[in-house]
Protein backbone atom coordinates (compact mmCIF):
# COMPACT_ATOMS: atom_id res chain seq x y z
CA UNK A 1 0.00 0.00 0.00
CA UNK A 2 1.48 3.39 -0.98
CA UNK A 3 1.61 6.34 1.41
CA UNK A 4 -1.19 8.29 -0.27
CA UNK A 5 -3.60 5.34 -0.15
CA UNK A 6 -2.80 4.84 3.53
CA UNK A 7 -3.24 8.54 4.36
CA UNK A 8 -6.53 8.67 2.46
CA UNK A 9 -8.06 6.65 5.30
CA UNK A 10 -7.61 9.62 7.63
CA UNK A 11 -9.70 12.81 7.23
CA UNK A 12 -6.82 14.74 8.82
CA UNK A 13 -3.30 13.62 9.69
CA UNK A 14 0.00 14.90 11.10
CA UNK A 15 3.65 14.41 10.17
CA UNK A 16 3.81 11.79 12.94
CA UNK A 17 1.22 9.74 11.08
CA UNK A 18 3.38 9.88 7.96
CA UNK A 19 6.47 8.85 9.99
CA UNK A 20 4.65 5.72 11.17
CA UNK A 21 4.00 4.77 7.54
CA UNK A 22 7.47 5.51 6.18
CA UNK A 23 9.58 4.43 9.12
CA UNK A 24 11.74 7.55 9.45
CA UNK A 25 11.41 11.32 9.60
CA UNK A 26 13.42 12.23 6.50
CA UNK A 27 11.39 9.93 4.25
CA UNK A 28 8.16 11.19 5.83
CA UNK A 29 8.90 14.83 4.96
CA UNK A 30 10.07 13.83 1.48
CA UNK A 31 6.89 11.86 0.78
CA UNK A 32 4.68 14.60 2.18
CA UNK A 33 6.44 17.26 0.08
CA UNK A 34 5.99 15.11 -3.04
CA UNK A 35 2.26 14.62 -2.39
CA UNK A 36 1.73 18.34 -1.78
CA UNK A 37 3.52 19.28 -5.01
CA UNK A 38 1.25 16.87 -6.89
CA UNK A 39 -1.79 18.50 -5.31
CA UNK A 40 -2.79 15.29 -3.55
CA UNK A 41 -2.36 16.73 -0.04
CA UNK A 42 -2.93 20.20 1.36
CA UNK A 43 -1.60 21.79 4.53
CA UNK A 44 -4.34 23.19 6.77
CA UNK A 45 -2.09 24.69 9.43
CA UNK A 46 1.10 23.76 11.23
CA UNK A 47 1.22 19.95 11.64
CA UNK A 48 -2.29 19.39 10.23
CA UNK A 49 -2.86 18.06 6.71
CA UNK A 50 -5.64 16.48 4.65
CA UNK A 51 -5.73 14.53 1.41
CA UNK A 52 -7.46 16.05 -1.61
CA UNK A 53 -10.45 14.50 -3.31
CA UNK A 54 -9.26 14.28 -6.95
CA UNK A 55 -12.84 14.63 -8.23
CA UNK A 56 -13.62 17.92 -6.48
CA UNK A 57 -10.13 19.28 -5.83
CA UNK A 58 -11.16 19.94 -2.22
CA UNK A 59 -9.73 18.40 0.92
CA UNK A 60 -11.73 15.51 2.35
CA UNK A 61 -11.67 16.84 5.92
CA UNK A 62 -14.72 18.74 7.15
CA UNK A 63 -14.46 21.84 9.32
CA UNK A 64 -15.46 19.70 12.31
CA UNK A 65 -12.71 17.14 11.68
CA UNK A 66 -10.18 19.94 11.27
CA UNK A 67 -11.32 21.52 14.54
CA UNK A 68 -10.94 18.30 16.51
CA UNK A 69 -7.39 17.80 15.19
CA UNK A 70 -6.10 21.16 16.43
CA UNK A 71 -5.13 19.75 19.87
CA UNK A 72 -5.36 16.36 21.55
CA UNK A 73 -8.27 17.61 23.71
CA UNK A 74 -10.15 19.69 21.11
CA UNK A 75 -13.89 19.26 20.62
CA UNK A 76 -16.79 21.10 18.95
CA UNK A 77 -18.95 23.19 21.29
CA UNK A 78 -21.47 26.03 21.60
CA UNK A 79 -23.06 27.30 18.37
CA UNK A 80 -20.87 25.00 16.27
CA UNK A 81 -22.28 21.98 18.11
CA UNK A 82 -25.83 23.23 17.48
CA UNK A 83 -24.83 23.62 13.83
CA UNK A 84 -23.53 20.03 13.69
CA UNK A 85 -26.82 18.80 15.17
CA UNK A 86 -28.76 20.69 12.49
CA UNK A 87 -30.42 23.11 14.91
CA UNK A 88 -29.24 26.43 13.49
CA UNK A 89 -30.93 28.71 10.99
CA UNK A 90 -27.65 29.89 9.55
CA UNK A 91 -24.10 28.63 9.16
CA UNK A 92 -21.53 30.74 10.97
CA UNK A 93 -18.08 31.43 9.56
CA UNK A 94 -16.71 30.85 13.07
CA UNK A 95 -16.04 27.34 14.37
CA UNK A 96 -16.01 27.24 18.17
CA UNK A 97 -13.50 24.74 19.49
CA UNK A 98 -13.15 23.98 23.19
CA UNK A 99 -9.81 22.63 24.34
CA UNK A 100 -7.80 22.09 27.50
CA UNK A 101 -4.78 23.37 25.56
CA UNK A 102 -4.91 26.92 24.25
CA UNK A 103 -4.34 27.62 20.57
CA UNK A 104 -4.35 30.81 18.51
CA UNK A 105 -7.38 31.58 16.36
CA UNK A 106 -6.71 30.83 12.70
CA UNK A 107 -8.51 30.92 9.36
CA UNK A 108 -8.84 28.23 6.75
CA UNK A 109 -11.11 28.10 3.71
CA UNK A 110 -13.23 31.08 4.83
CA UNK A 111 -13.77 29.70 8.34
CA UNK A 112 -12.23 31.07 11.54
CA UNK A 113 -11.40 28.49 14.19
CA UNK A 114 -11.85 30.08 17.61
CA UNK A 115 -10.48 28.78 20.89
CA UNK A 116 -12.83 28.41 23.87
CA UNK A 117 -11.38 27.36 27.22
CA UNK A 118 -12.67 23.92 28.22
CA UNK A 119 -14.43 24.21 31.59
CA UNK A 120 -15.17 20.52 32.16
CA UNK A 121 -14.46 17.09 30.70
CA UNK A 122 -18.00 15.76 31.11
CA UNK A 123 -20.47 15.72 28.23
CA UNK A 124 -17.98 15.27 25.39
CA UNK A 125 -18.88 12.42 23.03
CA UNK A 126 -17.65 10.88 19.80
CA UNK A 127 -19.95 11.95 16.97
CA UNK A 128 -21.95 9.13 15.43
CA UNK A 129 -21.19 8.08 11.84
CA UNK A 130 -18.32 10.58 11.54
CA UNK A 131 -14.64 9.78 12.04
CA UNK A 132 -12.54 12.11 14.15
CA UNK A 133 -15.23 14.40 15.57
CA UNK A 134 -15.63 14.99 19.31
CA UNK A 135 -18.52 17.17 20.34
CA UNK A 136 -20.54 18.25 23.37
CA UNK A 137 -23.75 16.29 23.75
CA UNK A 138 -26.98 18.23 23.29
CA UNK A 139 -27.54 18.84 27.00
CA UNK A 140 -24.10 20.30 27.55
CA UNK A 141 -24.38 22.28 24.32
CA UNK A 142 -27.55 23.91 25.71
CA UNK A 143 -25.97 24.70 29.10
CA UNK A 144 -22.73 26.04 27.59
CA UNK A 145 -24.57 28.18 25.05
CA UNK A 146 -26.90 29.71 27.64
CA UNK A 147 -23.93 30.41 29.90
CA UNK A 148 -21.87 32.05 27.15
CA UNK A 149 -24.37 33.53 24.68
CA UNK A 150 -23.16 37.07 25.37
CA UNK A 151 -19.78 36.05 23.97
CA UNK A 152 -20.79 33.40 21.43
CA UNK A 153 -23.63 33.57 18.94
CA UNK A 154 -25.85 36.10 20.68
CA UNK A 155 -29.24 35.78 22.35
CA UNK A 156 -31.42 35.75 19.22
CA UNK A 157 -29.44 32.94 17.62
CA UNK A 158 -29.51 31.01 20.89
CA UNK A 159 -33.31 31.22 20.99
CA UNK A 160 -33.50 30.03 17.38
CA UNK A 161 -31.41 26.99 18.32
CA UNK A 162 -33.44 26.22 21.45
CA UNK A 163 -36.63 26.29 19.39
CA UNK A 164 -35.48 23.18 17.54
CA UNK A 165 -34.71 21.09 20.64
CA UNK A 166 -37.44 18.52 21.37
CA UNK A 167 -35.96 16.50 24.23
CA UNK A 168 -33.33 16.99 26.93
CA UNK A 169 -32.13 14.57 29.60
CA UNK A 170 -32.73 16.31 32.95
CA UNK A 171 -30.10 14.30 34.80
CA UNK A 172 -27.44 15.42 32.35
CA UNK A 173 -28.61 19.03 32.57
CA UNK A 174 -28.37 18.94 36.36
CA UNK A 175 -24.91 17.39 36.26
CA UNK A 176 -23.50 20.03 33.92
CA UNK A 177 -25.20 23.00 35.55
CA UNK A 178 -24.03 21.82 38.99
CA UNK A 179 -20.44 21.66 37.75
CA UNK A 180 -20.65 25.36 36.85
CA UNK A 181 -22.50 25.98 40.13
CA UNK A 182 -23.12 29.67 39.39
CA UNK A 183 -26.30 31.49 40.43
CA UNK A 184 -26.49 33.44 37.19
CA UNK A 185 -26.34 30.21 35.16
CA UNK A 186 -29.17 28.67 37.21
CA UNK A 187 -31.18 31.86 36.57
CA UNK A 188 -30.60 31.91 32.82
CA UNK A 189 -31.08 28.18 32.33
CA UNK A 190 -34.20 28.05 34.49
CA UNK A 191 -35.82 31.10 32.90
CA UNK A 192 -35.12 30.14 29.28
CA UNK A 193 -35.84 26.42 29.55
CA UNK A 194 -39.06 27.13 31.45
CA UNK A 195 -40.29 28.87 28.29
CA UNK A 196 -39.54 25.74 26.22
CA UNK A 197 -40.33 23.24 28.97
CA UNK A 198 -43.16 21.38 27.22
CA UNK A 199 -41.40 21.24 23.86
CA UNK A 200 -38.23 19.89 25.51
CA UNK A 201 -40.21 17.46 27.71
CA UNK A 202 -38.80 18.90 30.92
CA UNK A 203 -40.52 18.48 34.28
CA UNK A 204 -41.63 21.27 36.57
CA UNK A 205 -39.32 19.71 39.15
CA UNK A 206 -36.29 20.57 37.01
CA UNK A 207 -37.41 24.19 36.72
CA UNK A 208 -37.91 24.34 40.50
CA UNK A 209 -34.46 22.80 40.97
CA UNK A 210 -32.96 25.75 39.09
CA UNK A 211 -35.15 28.25 40.92
CA UNK A 212 -34.00 27.00 44.33
CA UNK A 213 -30.42 27.93 43.47
CA UNK A 214 -30.75 31.44 42.02
CA UNK A 215 -30.11 33.37 45.24
CA UNK A 216 -31.46 36.87 45.77
CA UNK A 217 -29.27 38.94 43.47
CA UNK A 218 -30.98 40.71 40.60
CA UNK A 219 -29.16 40.27 37.30
CA UNK A 220 -29.52 41.12 33.61
CA UNK A 221 -30.24 38.33 31.16
CA UNK A 222 -28.23 40.29 28.60
CA UNK A 223 -25.01 41.88 29.81
CA UNK A 224 -25.59 45.22 28.14
CA UNK A 225 -27.83 47.48 30.22
CA UNK A 226 -30.81 48.26 28.00
CA UNK A 227 -33.60 50.79 28.43
CA UNK A 228 -36.31 48.30 27.43
CA UNK A 229 -35.68 45.75 30.20
CA UNK A 230 -38.45 44.66 32.52
CA UNK A 231 -38.05 42.95 35.88
CA UNK A 232 -39.01 39.30 36.28
CA UNK A 233 -39.43 38.74 40.02
CA UNK A 234 -39.76 34.96 39.68
CA UNK A 235 -36.21 34.65 38.37
CA UNK A 236 -34.70 37.90 39.71
CA UNK A 237 -33.82 38.82 36.13
CA UNK A 238 -33.98 41.94 34.02
CA UNK A 239 -35.42 40.72 30.71
CA UNK A 240 -35.54 42.54 27.35
CA UNK A 241 -39.17 43.29 26.53
CA UNK A 242 -40.69 41.16 23.77
CA UNK A 243 -37.86 38.66 24.16
CA UNK A 244 -39.64 35.66 22.60
CA UNK A 245 -41.89 37.50 20.15
CA UNK A 246 -39.66 37.24 17.10
CA UNK A 247 -38.98 33.52 17.42
CA UNK A 248 -42.56 32.75 18.45
CA UNK A 249 -43.77 34.31 15.23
Amino acid sequence: MDVFTALAKYPVFTIDDVKKLTGNEKTAYSQLDRLMKKGLVKKIRKSIYSVVNPTTGQIVATRYQIACAITDTAYISHHSAFEYYGLTNQVFYEVYVSSETKFNHFEHDHATYKYVASRMKEGVVEAKNTIGVRITDLERTVIDSIRDFNKIGGLEELLNCLEGVHYLDENKLKRYIDIYDTQSVYQRVGFLLDHYRKEMQLSKQFIEYCKDKIGKSRRYLVNEARDDNSYNSEWELMIPQGLFEMTDQ
